[in-house]
This record gives structure tokens, C-alpha cells and sequence, in this order.
């Protein structure tokens, strides 16, 4: 019989928000397969936990995916953990799962920590409708695209973001989304935690020649309905154009630049390619 994948969120920071249930978990698998191996084991360590590790990370995930499937095949149990929070949550694991559902592995969740549920919890804003959008893309003109499309939702969206590129992200989600009602939650459950709560422009100010340290999450409410937006969103940027830019800008070759378009869009390559040639058969279309 096959073993059984666990998918085990770990804490974000207070080593105390961890769960009963994935202690067991942790202390009973045959091996343990996580992001950084020297920072898991210090989890385990401080509960006393001596299991087997293997790293699984966006580096050698799809090499290492194909070993752990095979152990799982054998019957070996396993639990796939990420350095913080819930695996596959901006973090590496979806080949795994998709490999281990299509091999007819189980795959269990156990629930957990997690950094957007818990800064979006005590942000303020709306809660009801909201859209996870992890890490924008590092190059502006890729990450200006995103927001472009994204601002067509009245959402509230949640962000990841690191320090060194939180002041460009505000910057250009003010001008791309509009002066929205917005939230910094930093070093979550951690001693210098923090929310800092204002408008995207009182944010962008508050953070002015300050150094930001820590793991970010950045949440924009949705669009108010009484006409306070200092800016409409922008009209959302075709990929044809945002492939084009790239081309441009980077001096890359198409597929290069598709490639990277597919991925800060979450989508396949071939879905991207299927999308540019309609685009170019629709531009062609206007132009008879």
C-alpha cells in the first residue's frame, strides 16, 4: 500500500502556534521533506522530535518530487513542511501534491499557521471577498502588469513582499490602484510584530528614509464606492504588450519573455502562448 503525504503548516513565528496534531505527525512520518534542512531541525529539535530530513525547494523540486513519490509508492509516510506557515502557500509543493493525487497517494492537510489568514484577521478591512496574490514580480514592468489586472477587482488584495521592495510595490499600487485603504503587517507573532494602518499614500510616507526589516504581508482594501480613489485604476496590460516590454526592456527573446509573463501571472507557458497569439490575431483582425 502507498504511504501518505502530510502537508504540515509550521509557525511563523511563536514556536507555541504550533498544533497537537502535527507534533504526532512530525514525531511518526518516516522522513520529513523541507524547504531549508537546518531550519527545520530546529523545530524538531526543540520538541524533541528526531526524524529524518530531506530538502525539497524551488531548486531541485522537480528531481526531488519524483524520489519522494517513489518512496511514497513503497509505503513510506512523509510530511512536506515549508520554513514558515502552510506549504504551497507562495512556497514549494504543488508538484508533489499534483504527482501524489495522480499516482492515487493520499494527501492529507493539516491546518495551521498561515501569514496571510492571520495579518487579513486583524487588518481592519473587509474579509468577506479577498484575493491572495503572493509575491508580485521583482521587475517593474512586470509587477506594474499584475496590478493593472488585478485592479479590476473590488476585492481586498493580500500581498507577500520583501523590505527592500516594499516602498516600490506601495508606490505603484497608489498609482495603479488608487489611494485604497491599506494595511503593513510585520514579524507576525513574533516580538516586534507590527500593522501599521493608513491609505496607500500615508503608507508610502510613514516609510519614507525608514529602513522596514522582517517578513511582510501588504493588504489594499477594495476600491471605496464614495469617490476618496485620487486615481482610476489603469486599464490592465495585454500580455502581447507586457511580452513586448520585456523583449524591449531586457533584450530577451520571446520565449524568454513569455516564460516569465506566464509565471508572475500563474499561468502555464502554453496557456501564455495560446493568449499572445489570440492577442496578435485580434490586433490583426482591428487593423483590416
Amino acid at each position: 500500500m502507498p504511504g501518505t503525504l502530510y502537508l504540515i503548516a509550521t509557525p511563523i513565528g511563536n514556536l507555541e502556534d504550533i498544533t497537537l496534531r502535527a507534533l504526532r505527525v512530525l514525531g511518526e512520518v518516516d522522513l520529513v521533506a523541507c524547504e531549508d534542512t537546518r531550519h527545520t531541525r530546529k523545530l524538531l529539535t526543540h520538541f524533541q522530535i528526531n526524524r529524518p530530513t530531506v530538502s525539497y525547494h524551488e531548486h531541485n523540486e522537480r528531481e526531488r518530487a519524483e524520489e519522494l513519490v517513489e518512496k511514497l509508492l513503497a509505503g513510506a509516510n512523509i510530511a512536506l513542511v515549508s520554513d514558515a506557515g502552510t506549504p504551497l502557500i507562495s512556497d514549494p509543493g504543488y508538484r508533489i501534491v499534483r504527482e501524489s493525487i495522480d499516482r492515487g497517494i493520499a494527501v492529507v492537510p493539516l491546518p495551521g499557521a498561515s501569514a496571510l489568514v492571520t495579518a487579513l484577521a486583524a487588518s481592519g478591512l473587509a474579509t468577506s471577498d479577498f484575493v491572495f496574490a503572493g509575491f508580485l514580480p521583482s521587475r517593474s514592468a512586470a509587477r506594474r502588469a499584475r496590478l493593472s489586472e488585478l485592479a479590476r477587482f473590488q476585492s481586498t488584495l493580500v500581498f507577500y513582499e520583501s523590505p527592500h521592495r516594499i516602498k516600490e510595490t506601495i508606490r505603484d499600487a497608489l498609482e495603479l490602484l488608487g489611494d485604497r485603504e491599506s494595511v503593513i503587517a510585520r514579524e507576525l507573532t513574533k516580538l516586534h510584530e507590527q500593522f501599521m494602518r493608513d491609505r496607500l499614500s500615508g503608507l508610502l510616507s510613514a516609510l519614507d528614509g525608514r529602513a522596514i526589516k522582517g517578513e511582510i504581508v501588504l493588504i489594499v482594501g477594495p476600491p471605496p464606492d464614495d469617490g476618496r480613489m485620487q486615481k482610476a485604476p489603469s486599464e490592465p496590460i495585454s500580455l502581447l504588450t507586457e511580452v513586448e516590454s520585456l523583449m524591449e526592456s531586457d533584450g530577451i527573446d520571446q520565449m524568454a519573455a513569455l516564460k516569465r509573463v506566464a509565471r508572475a501571472r500563474g499561468i502555464s507557458k502554453s496557456d501564455a502562448y495560446r493568449m499572445l497569439l489570440a492577442e496578435r490575431e485580434g490586433n490583426e483582425e482591428e487593423m483590416r
